[in-house]
């Protein structure tokens, strides 16, 4: 058990932070909502319901979808883009897929590659790009959960005020929706954007995210070693 949790610490430190997080953001979220409806005369409702309301999952899946779309941009973009110096890049010179021999595959593969890496074909290609699919594809379901789960929010508040209910395609196309999802967005991209602008001249040691700290500024951590 002790090998396991060393070997795969930074997945349970992760894993243990984010069931913290969402626990506390679901305790928080019932506390303010209770809180709002009785100011309004309201009944309360129990934990489980809110946990399952559309308010709580719209919250849960804008947050997501922005992480994961980060995250797919960031695997796409570092296939052909370089930044000279940053260790979130590759160095210049090595932008794109790479050939056989540096990627292990088909007559290239090691006797401990996945079998599907000596396999060729689709099973190979497919292997090849299914970081990049599974990222796009868990940004897709989440972005569509918060539109449904938006929608629904939208239209029991319009319930409460006598207005007519819209449809997906009107909410999805509405500047609330956009303006919730592009608030996501741009926050994302700042965050990859200044951590590879600043892993260029700052240092961490004895982190993976890190150049080691002596190596130049000018120089990338795949060129050092």
């Amino acid at each position: 058990m002790r090998r396991a949790l060393r070997d795969n610490g930074l997945s349970v430190f992760f894993l243990a932070l984010f069931l913290v997080a969402l626990a506390g953001q679901s305790v928080a979220g019932f506390l303010r909502t209770n809180s709002e409806l009785a100011d309004h005369g309201r009944p309360q409702i129990g934990f489980g319901s809110f946990v399952t309301s559309s308010d709580f999952v719209v919250d849960v899946a804008e947050n997501w979808q922005s992480e994961f779309l980060q995250f797919f941009l960031f695997i796409a973009a570092t296939i052909w883009f370089v930044q000279r110096g940053s260790p979130e890049s590759k160095k210049p010179g090595d932008q794109g897929p790479g050939d056989d021999a540096d990627q292990h595959v088909g007559r290239h593969a090691d006797a401990d590659s996945p079998k599907w890496a000596r396999a060729g074909g689709w099973r190979t290609a497919l292997l090849g790009n299914s970081l990049l699919i599974v990222m796009g594809a868990l940004f897709v379901l989440s972005w569509f959960a918060q539109s449904l789960a938006g929608l629904v929010v939208i239209n029991e508040e319009n319930a409460m005020h006598a207005a007519p209910a819209i449809t997906w395609l009107d909410y999805v196309a509405s500047p609330e929706f956009w303006d919730r999802t592009l608030q996501n967005w741009q926050s994302e991209f700042l965050a990859v954007g200044t951590m590879v602008a600043f892993s260029i001249y700052l240092r961490q040691r004895g982190s993976h995210e890190s150049k080691p700290v002596g190596i130049a500024h000018h120089v990338s951590s795949t060129e050092s070693d």
